[in-house]
């Protein structure tokens, strides 16, 4: 089996992301189908093969299924005027947006999802974010500029997955990577991945709460995943996460590796991350002590010859 990746050196939209790995899925979907009506006496159909994908979205803010709005409807907006909404088509569109309690307070940072392909001389709008629900676990995140976000579109049973190891599959992977830059990271009870905020390269901890450097939530049909995890790799995200109860973890804080002295770009992050997930499977799944499939390699794709199938 190989593991096919694709990685936008540019910030890039989400919607655009979501189409393209909805796609994926929905194949990998067809072909579990296929499987389970085909004569087992014809010729056997080769599954498509996993995918990871490596962006940076324009930012946005995503609530996992423990934090979906109540419903798709909101009071209608009664504060702009008809000129107002020509002028500026957002006045409006964020008093439209039906959101979950934890964001209501954020309610004038958002806006509605932008369609891909974009309308004619689109620009993403500065200090807003857009508002994405999602069916992945977990709560409310954010993602955007100083992000190295990992989806992973593969078959659980084919990598002799369960559940629970794809999870720790995901965040060990992370672990490798920090560690890669001399930085130990931490699984604990909470979602995600952590470090003490002080602790490069042996130095103290003090009594500091260890802060999150990771967030994890994915999203499982018939063993097919979806999402995966967002690294933050600058500074840039901490603004945004400020104004949030990221995960909904009152009072937790987040970090970066360059908030822990490390100087590294999203592309170098990426890479390293798809290497550590490779050998993880290899060694921890594959073989003759586990269950499932080795990846024999990575090969770099493009969208259209994802789209293309």
């Amino acid at each position: 089996m190989r593991l096919a990746h694709i990685h936008y050196p540019n910030l890039t939209s989400f919607t655009r992301i979501s189409q393209l790995q909805q796609t994926l899925t929905t194949r990998l979907l067809t072909h579990k189908k296929l499987l389970s009506s085909a004569d087992t006496t014809t010729t056997p159909i080769q599954p498509p093969d996993p995918t990871i994908i490596t962006f940076t979205p324009h930012p946005v803010y995503t609530t996992g299924r423990r934090d979906l709005p109540p419903s798709n409807t909101s009071p209608r907006d009664t504060t702009t005027t008809p000129r107002d909404r020509e002028s500026n088509p957002n006045a409006s569109n964020n008093t439209c947006l039906s959101l979950p309690p934890p964001l209501e307070k954020i309610r004038p940072l958002l806006i509605p999802p932008t369609p891909y392909p974009p309308p004619p001389n689109h620009a993403p709008p500065t200090q807003k974010a857009e508002y994405h629900p999602t069916l992945r676990g977990g709560q409310t995140t954010y993602h955007g500029p100083g992000q190295m976000v990992a989806y992973t579109i593969l078959d659980l049973r084919r990598l002799g997955l369960t559940p629970r190891c794809h999870i720790r599959l995901l965040e060990n992977s992370v672990v490798d990577v920090l560690g890669s830059f001399g930085v130990r990271g931490l699984i604990t009870q909470d979602p995600g991945v952590w470090v003490h905020h002080r602790d490069h390269q042996g130095e103290g901890q003090g009594e500091e709460l260890p802060r999150k450097i990771t967030a994890v939530g994915v999203h499982l049909r018939r063993n097919i995943s979806s999402f995966g995890v967002g690294f933050n790799v600058t500074q840039e995200p901490m603004w945004w996460f400020r104004q949030i109860v990221a995960c909904g973890l009152e009072g937790r804080e987040a970090t970066s590796l360059a908030g822990l002295g490390v100087d590294v770009d999203v592309q170098t992050v990426a890479g390293r991350f798809v290497e550590a997930f490779v050998r993880r499977v290899n060694e921890d799944f594959a073989g003759p002590s586990g269950k499932g499939e080795g990846i024999e390699g990575v090969y770099s794709v493009t969208e259209e010859d994802l789209l293309r199938g």
